[in-house]
C-alpha cells in the first residue's frame, strides 16, 4: 500500500466525529439538513451508532482523494487494481499482461509493442494471472516512482510507471516456465526478481519426470537489471541463478544488515513431481513429506 506524496488525507478524527455528534443532537449549525435528520436516517434504515462510526471511516466526499492507495492484483484479470484508502473506491484498472479493448489496451501500436514484448516462444499471448506487486524502492522504502508484477501462470514481469499509472514494459525468458516470487525489488531497485514456481528442464523443452526429474528440472532466479533513468529493465545486463528442481514460494531482498543478500524459501526438497497414475502420492501429499524445507540465500548482485 502506497501512500502518495502530496494527497489530500481523508479524515476521520475528532472533527469529523464530533460533527456526528452534534448531527445527532441537532444544534449543528453548519448542517443544511433539519434537526433530527440523521437520527431519522439512522432509524429508518435500523442503523445503529456503531453501523455509522464504520461508514465515515471509510467515508471519501468526491472529489477528495483518499489518503493511500492500494495496488492489487487481478488474478486472471491479468491487470492490476488501484484502490483508494479508507474509501475503498477502485479507482483505476491498469491493463497489464490482457488487451482490454475497453481501454484500448493492446489495439493501438504503442500498447501492441508492449505486449508483444511477452511473446513465449513467438507466439501471442493474451491472457495472465498477476501476482505479487512490488513498488519501487530507495534505501529500502518505498518511492512510488515505478510498479512491478509477475504473471504466474506465462513467466512475465511488466513495468508499470506510476507518474500516468501505465504498463511500459513486459519482459519474459525461454529459462522458466511459471513463477511466483514475482516481483520483489532489491533496496534500490537496482534489480527486479522473478523465481520460478514450479521446476522445469531449462528452455522447457520436454523431459520424462519419471526418469530425467533430478536431473534435467530445475529453477531459477531471474535478475531483471532495472534502469530507473529509462524506466524500463535492461535485459543484457541482467542474468540468472540456478535452483535445484524445488518449488520457489516467495522471495525478498535484505535491507539494512541484511542489504546485498536475496533470500528465496523453497519447498518439495522431497523432489515429488506427481505421478498418480505411476501410483506416487499427489504433489501436494508428496511436499509435505519431510519436516523442514531450505531457505537459499545468495548476493543480490552478479
Amino acid at each position: 500500500m502506497y501512500r502518495p506524496s502530496g494527497f489530500v488525507r481523508s479524515l476521520f478524527a475528532s472533527g469529523v466525529a464530533g460533527a456526528l455528534l452534534i448531527s445527532c443532537s441537532g444544534g449543528s449549525k453548519t448542517s443544511s439538513q433539519p434537526a433530527g435528520s440523521l437520527t431519522d436516517l439512522m432509524k429508518a434504515r435500523n442503523l445503529s451508532e456503531a453501523d455509522v462510526s464504520a461508514a465515515l471511516k471509510t467515508y471519501t466526499p468526491t472529489g477528495r482523494m483518499d489518503e493511500y492507495l492500494t495496488f492489487a492484483s487481478g488474478g486472471h484479470g491479468g491487470q492490476i487494481e488501484v484502490i483508494g484508502v479508507p474509501s475503498m473506491r477502485i479507482l483505476k484498472y491498469i491493463a497489464v499482461f490482457t488487451p482490454e479493448p475497453w481501454q484500448g489496451y493492446g489495439f493501438d501500436d504503442q500498447t501492441k509493442g508492449v505486449l508483444a514484448g511477452g511473446k513465449r516462444y513467438g507466439r501471442d499471448i493474451t491472457w495472465g494471472d498477476t501476482h505479487h506487486p512490488a513498488l519501487s524502492e530507495m534505501g529500502g522504502d518505498y518511492d512510488g516512482k515505478f510498479l512491478f508484477i509477475g504473471d504466474k501462470a506465462n513467466p512475465r514481469l511488466a513495468v508499470v510507471d506510476l507518474s500516468d499509472f501505465a504498463t511500459k514494459q513486459i519482459v519474459t525468458t525461454d529459462l522458466i516456465g511459471s513463477d511466483h516470487g514475482a516481483a520483489f525489488v532489491t533496496p534500490n531497485t537496482d534489480y527486479v526478481v522473478e523465481t520460478t514456481q514450479y521446476p522445469v528442464p531449462f528452455g522447457s523443452v520436454y523431459a520424462d519426470p519419471a526418469k530425467d526429474f533430478k536431473e534435467k528440472y530445475r529453477g531459477a532466479a531471474i535478475f531483471w537489471k532495472f534502469d530507473r533513468t529509462k524506466g524500463r529493465i535492461d535485459r543484457d545486463a541482467s542474468f540468472a541463478v540456478e535452483f535445484p528442481p524445488y518449488t520457489q514460494d516467495l522471495s525478498d531482498a535484505g535491507k539494512l544488515t541484511s542489504d546485498g543478500y536475496a533470500f528465496f524459501n523453497s519447498i518439495n526438497t522431497e523432489l515429488t513431481w506427481g505421478g498418480d497414475m505411476e501410483g506416487n502420492p499427489p504433489m501436494e501429499s508428496g511436499y509435505s513429506k519431510n519436516d523442514m524445507d531450505y531457505l537459499h540465500a545468495r548476493p543480490s548482485a552478479a
